[in-house]
């Protein structure tokens, strides 16, 4: 017989990396509150890329905030594997955060003074920890970075640099990368080949991503997108084409 536990999963299912349950965030009090997110749930695999989408005001960077444990929900439930994040206090969250989710931002958020190497095991740096020279070997190679780690950021191209903060986010070995428009700051040409690299570290690590993009071409790389309106889920497409996103988004639009 398969059994349901207390989560809501059967027994028998595998636990997703992240699920958000019923989830509510408002912003602001009495006639000047917003509604960011409207009893949300979504649950997010081991080992797949899902990104979301919407238009402005839908609530995604309000998801991915609380998913990641940066914001916390007004009501509802965030759980990153088996760990409630309602559960943690200050301390434990900031712990969690460090050592088990990486991030990927559209500002390269890239320390000035420090090399591209420095910056990658910076993470590891700050928790006390020697980095795993030969996992920092594959990330390096994987992202094509070994000709730039003694380059500075103002000496990388906006591609390199990004290339770097995935890197810097995947040192650590995660149980979830979030990336919140890591594209928007660069050329066709550096986006196409920064996304091809996070599709190789979902395919080739086993990592799980989470990827809020207002582009259809980036989420057409994912196993998985997720739409959002008015701050509630409206669409949810297994491995959509690029045509099939953008009817997507004109439905939301209508």
């Amino acid at each position: 017989m398969v059994r349901a536990r207390a989560d809501g999963l059967r027994a028998s299912e595998p636990v997703p990396a992240a699920r958000i349950a019923d989830g509510v965030k408002i912003y602001g009090r009495g006639e000047a509150a917003v509604l960011a997110l409207d009893h949300v749930s979504a649950a997010f695999a081991q080992g797949a890329l899902t990104a979301v989408m919407g238009p402005s005001g839908s609530g995604k960077s309000t998801l991915l905030h609380c998913l990641a444990g940066l914001d916390r929900l007004t009501a509802g439930q965030v759980l990153i594997g088996e760990t409630d994040l309602g559960s943690l206090d200050d301390k434990s969250m900031t712990l969690l955060r460090r050592e088990r989710i990486g991030f990927v931002f559209q500002a390269y958020n890239l320390v000035p003074t420090l090399t591209a190497q420095e910056n990658i095991v910076l993470p590891l740096t700050l928790a006390g920890r020697k980095p795993d020279a030969a996992w920092v070997g594959r990330l390096v190679a994987s992202l094509r970075l070994e000709e730039r780690l003694g380059h500075r950021p103002s000496e990388l191209s906006g591609g390199q640099q990004q290339r770097v903060a995935v890197a810097r986010a995947l040192v650590t070995r995660p149980d979830l990368v979030f990336a919140d428009e890591p594209t928007g700051n660069l050329d066709s040409r550096s986006a196409t080949d920064l996304l091809a690299q996070i599709r190789r570290a979902v395919d080739a690590f086993d990592q799980t991503v989470v990827m809020v993009t207002h582009d259809p071409r980036a989420a057409s790389y994912a196993d998985r997108v997720l739409f959002l309106g008015d701050g509630r889920v409206v669409e949810d497409l297994d491995a959509p084409s690029p045509d099939e996103i953008l009817e997507a988004l004109r439905r939301l639009e209508r």
